[in-house]
């Protein structure tokens, strides 16, 4: 970045700060607004931020990004309000910490590659005062399932617990599809649910040895299949028909077509 951006960029940032200043003390709807009131509203932001990532459109994600950076500025004005801390804490926060946790860049730490850099990392966690005691602290209750079994699996790795060879994992997938299936024939309604859970723990720790994102790879099925679905609704309609009257077999030949679709 050029010193003629940086001056630019900061004072873009500064005008936004003044905004913020100014809507806090004269719209009625900012005025009222609470850390717990903007939560709700900061989550939405962050899923349409992922949507728009997703689409890979940048407009809408240089969009998105203003609409979290505006949340941040919120957060920072209320805690300000609060004498709790500032905007300048919270980048200076930020700024610490990434330095702290890049010894390979700002010290003298040599890594060979990023998992080396991603270990260190969860080590440097465990060691800062104030930071997490344990390896999986830091995972956020609210997460949803699949993200957070992911993440898990992601810092146990970072200590060391792992397969040492990936292909490990395969008879681990194999073995808990095979308990329930049992579970199943059992009929032990108990612990389907439990055994579904292994096996998708199981399936999410396949796809992080493999370098796969499971978060991405479900969301790519999901919009794969609302294509094909619609294709197959929208034909049905133009054939004047419904398909709750339709069979299987004449709906199984449209979603083949449908599957031919680029």
């Amino acid at each position: 970045m050029t010193d003629r951006n940086r001056k630019e960029t900061l004072e873009s940032f500064n005008k936004l700060l003044d905004i913020m200043d100014e809507l806090r003390e004269k719209c009625p709807w900012d005025k009222k607004q609470t850390n717990d009131t903007l939560r709700i509203l900061t989550v939405e932001e962050t899923y349409e931020l992922a949507d728009a990532i997703l689409k890979k459109d940048d407009a809408l994600i240089k969009k998105e990004l203003g609409d979290l950076l505006l949340h941040i500025v919120f957060y920072s004005k209320i805690g300000s309000e609060k004498e709790a801390f500032d905007i300048k804490d919270v980048i200076d926060s930020i700024n610490e910490k990434l330095i702290y946790r890049h010894p390979h860049i700002f010290g003298d730490v040599t890594v060979k590659d990023a998992r080396e850099v991603e270990e260190n990392w969860e080590q440097l966690k465990l060691k800062e005062k104030g930071g997490n005691t344990s390896v999986l602290e830091g995972v956020p209750d609210s997460l949803p399932a699949l993200i957070k079994a992911n993440r898990i699996q992601d810092k146990a790795r970072g200590v060391g617990f792992d397969w040492e060879e990936r292909e490990q994992v395969w008879d681990k997938v194999e073995e808990e599809c095979n308990e329930l299936k049992h579970e199943i024939l059992e009929g032990n309604s108990d612990t389907i649910e439990d055994e579904f859970g292994d096996m998708f723990f199981s399936l999410i720790n396949a796809a992080r040895l493999y370098g796969i994102n499971p978060e991405n790879a479900l969301e790519r099925t999901n919009r794969k299949f609302i294509k094909r679905f619609n294709y197959l609704e929208e034909k049905t309609i133009k054939q004047g028909k419904s398909l709750k009257d339709m069979t299987l077999e004449e709906m199984d030949k449209i979603w083949d077509e449908a599957k031919k679709l680029k």
